[in-house]
């Protein structure tokens, strides 16, 4: 082997062997860090949406789009609507449930904040999702005797489509006809889902129903438009939303479903809750960030009841809103997200104040590498010198000729010593040294 390749490698092995467990702390240190922080999200999320044709389908499929383009898979589950979201949310193991739409006013009436609900955090508040009481303009005619429906109170006798178990409308309408002091018992009250009660009450099996839906529902639009449908204006609607906090009053535009034709007639007041994104609390903070941001772009133009910029926002949730949203929230988009692919930007994020404090460990710990090199490199040298002031030290005890030979065994191992240049002055001092113990060993043998 040449002998510059040789020192070269003995110069690495050095030092491989003085800077090698400092390494492998740090990377062991940083595995840790990373194995507890869990930076990257998991590459597939389920989503609770709602009715099939409803508003929160629609909305999933445009969640599940731009969460596909950073590498996860939205796997949207349809149910009957928000109450089942939030008990599939709140069952041991969240029932295969990440993310779910849920309606304000939608939990079990008089229900109070529980343990369960420590489970749960907001990712804010989506969009308005209007009660939307169409009935037949003939049932009115024949039960009030007049074609329109002017008060929840005149509802006593009909046949009231309220949705299906699982919808938050049935709480919500137990709460207002409660308000109202209607008993339930005074109308006939039917439980089908979204479509078929669209069904029933074109055939004029039932009188009037009721959801909470925003307006991209292909079912709301169909029915604004229908000859014979009418809306029931909330004509109280600013009283309902001081007697509920969920609720908030809203305005249907006079032609703002139809310029052309002129639909709705007039301006419909109605009352609305908010649409909220609930998640688990140990759902992934970089889903949530994906979340919010994706909510930023589905929700946050103009509508038929907001204004650019209204939505999404952290107001109005009754669950508690998760960190990354309210940073969100505080902050817009991460910085290192608007310069760097979302995984990078997102390691990043949450890995740099990490990633100081292993520094932090590690400077102090550096530190003592640069002598702990040098005493490796001159204990080479250094270790010679106990043996060369034996044989000093045996001039006159011992036979010349025996510490000469000692001291030749020591020049010619030393010979084969290999030091970093810097060191070199050290090596060539010691053999300077043995040298001149040398000439005192042949000087003490002369008669």
């Amino acid at each position: 082997m040449p002998a510059t390749l040789r020192h070269t490698l003995l110069s690495f092995r050095d030092l491989l062997v003085t800077f090698g467990p400092f390494i492998v702390l740090a990377f062991a240190l940083l595995a840790v860090a990373y194995w507890v922080l869990d930076p990257t999200p998991p590459s597939r999320v389920v989503l609770a949406t709602g009715p099939d044709q409803g508003a929160y389908a629609e909305f999933g499929k445009r969640y599940a789009q731009i969460l596909k383009g950073y590498g996860i898979t939205v796997e949207l589950r349809s149910t009957q609507g928000a109450a089942e979201n939030l008990k599939r949310l709140r069952e041991p193991g969240a029932g295969g449930v990440d993310v779910a739409f849920v309606q304000g006013g939608a939990d079990e009436a008089g229900r109070t904040e529980n343990a369960d609900d420590a489970e749960l955090v907001s990712l804010g508040s989506m969009f308005y999702e209007p009660v939307w009481l169409f009935y037949r303009t003939d049932s009115a005619q024949r039960l009030l005797k007049t074609g329109s429906l002017s008060a929840l109170t005149q509802l006593a006798g009909w046949k009231l489509n309220i949705g299906a178990p699982g919808s938050g409308v049935p709480n919500l309408m137990y709460r207002l006809l409660d308000a109202n002091r209607i008993d339930p018992a005074s109308l006939t009250l039917l439980r089908e889902g979204q479509t078929p009660a669209v069904v029933a009450l074109l055939a004029g099996e039932s009188d009037a129903l009721v959801f909470a839906s925003a307006p991209e529902s292909l079912l709301v639009q169909m029915l604004l438009q229908t000859p014979g449908i009418a809306l029931f204006d909330f004509g109280q609607a600013d009283a309902y939303s001081r007697r509920f906090a969920f609720l908030t009053p809203v305005t249907l535009p006079r032609g703002v479903v139809d310029l052309a034709g002129d639909v709705p007639p007039r301006d419909v007041r109605l009352v609305a809750p908010t649409a909220t994104l609930v998640a688990r609390k140990g759902t992934h903070p970089a889903l949530i960030q994906l979340f919010v941001q994706a909510a930023q772009q589905i929700h946050g133009g103009a509508g038929w009841f907001q204004r650019k910029g209204d939505f999404p926002t952290s107001a109005s949730t009754e669950e508690p809103l998760a960190k990354e949203a309210q940073r969100f929230y505080a902050n817009g988009t991460p910085v290192l997200q608007r310069y760097l692919p979302f995984w990078l930007a997102n390691l990043i994020d949450r890995m740099w104040p990490v990633l100081l404090t292993i520094v932090a460990v590690l400077i102090p710990v550096s530190r003592v590498l640069p002598p702990l090199y040098q005493f490796r490199i001159r204990s080479r040298i250094f270790r010679w010198y106990a043996q060369l002031r034996e044989v000093e030290e045996a001039v006159g005890k011992r036979p010349a000729a025996e510490l000469l030979d000692e001291l030749g065994a020591i020049e010619t191992r030393v010979e084969n010593v290999t030091v970093p240049l810097s060191y070199a002055d050290e090596l060539y001092s010691l053999r300077g040294h043995i040298q001149m113990v040398g000439q005192r060993l042949r000087g003490a043998a002369v008669p």
